[in-house]
């Protein structure tokens, strides 16, 4: 089992995935703030087992993490999947998808048909992805739910069968020492209903703390919260509802991290408790929380 992919039966965040216009113009701020980057790859899948491989008419470059991993997707042709990341990005430029690693995809198609959200065939997708000695083939099994299902985004399952193309050591290395992805922060406007609907969806807990609502996965949390509290707490306003709002890294060294972003000049500040919030430019999108490697998630705090 390698240690990007959950024990059987479990799930961890195996990724999220922000919807950007320009490939180009995001890489660039990415590559800024202190990240390494994948090259670009463009994306296509078998609608059915056996059947033809098509072009999905998407493409992305990645953020590898030793914990999950970033990716940053974009539309390159006239598909139905390009057609859902351009209608996402017209709400909003950023985060649109969230993927739960699993070992079991059957297992959770069968889940989410007993809760009523009718999921769609699995999907076997892959993409040409560079070695070190050559190319290869990355390969994921995906399953997903009818767009809309969840109004928050695509939230989705994958499955690895090919991590350790993916995680390659060369990639895992980033000068701003982002380590691995805590938590995704989720702006809608009633956390309780979204949170216990998660849990449905994904067959695990929802716990509230206080105000806040969350769902711990093997490895990740999905964090809850309303417009008021992210503007309270972040002084940020949300362009949407609902809105996935960013996610929590961690970091092996945070003074290195404040020295990467704030000689970027990025748009960094620390918060009450000791985070850094970064805000993405328009072209990425959405926030970053980064605190220190070992440190307990907080709520979300000032």
């Amino acid at each position: 089992m390698s240690s990007h992919t959950p024990p059987p039966g479990k799930l961890n965040i195996d990724h999220i995935a922000h919807f950007v216009p320009h490939i180009d113009t995001a890489g660039t701020a990415l590559t800024q703030a202190g990240f390494t980057l994948t090259p670009f790859s463009e994306q296509s899948h078998r609608l059915e087992p056996g059947g033809p491989l098509r072009p999905a008419g998407s493409g992305n470059r990645c953020v590898m993490l030793r914990e999950g991993y970033l990716e940053f997707l974009t539309p390159t042709g006239d598909t139905g999947i390009a057609h859902q990341l351009r209608s996402a990005i017209q709400r909003y430029t950023g985060v649109h998808l969230i993927a739960l690693g699993t070992t079991t995809p059957e297992a959770d198609h069968a889940r989410l048909a007993r809760q009523g959200f009718k999921p769609l065939p699995a999907v076997a997708l892959q993409r040409e992805i560079g070695t070190e000695s050559g190319t290869d083939t990355a390969r994921f099994t995906v399953v997903r739910v009818p767009p809309g299902t969840m109004a928050e985004g695509r939230i989705q399952y994958c499955q690895q069968h090919t991590p350790q193309l993916l995680w390659q050591p060369r990639w895992l290395d980033h000068p701003n020492r982002a380590r691995g992805l805590a938590a995704v922060i989720i702006c809608v406007a009633d956390p309780q209903e979204a949170a216990q609907r998660y849990a449905r969806f994904l067959g695990l807990l929802a716990q509230v703390s206080g105000s806040q609502w969350r769902i711990d996965t093997q490895r990740g949390s999905l964090l809850f919260v309303t417009p008021d509290e992210i503007k309270q707490q972040l002084g940020l306003v949300a362009p949407a509802l609902p809105w996935i709002a960013g996610y929590v890294l961690t970091s092996d060294n945070l003074a290195t991290t404040r020295s990467v972003l704030t000689a970027a000049q990025c748009d960094v500040r620390e918060t009450e408790s000791g985070q850094l919030l970064l805000q993405w430019p328009g072209d990425v999108g959405g926030i970053v929380l980064f605190q220190q490697t070992g440190n307990t998630l907080p709520a979300l705090a000032k």
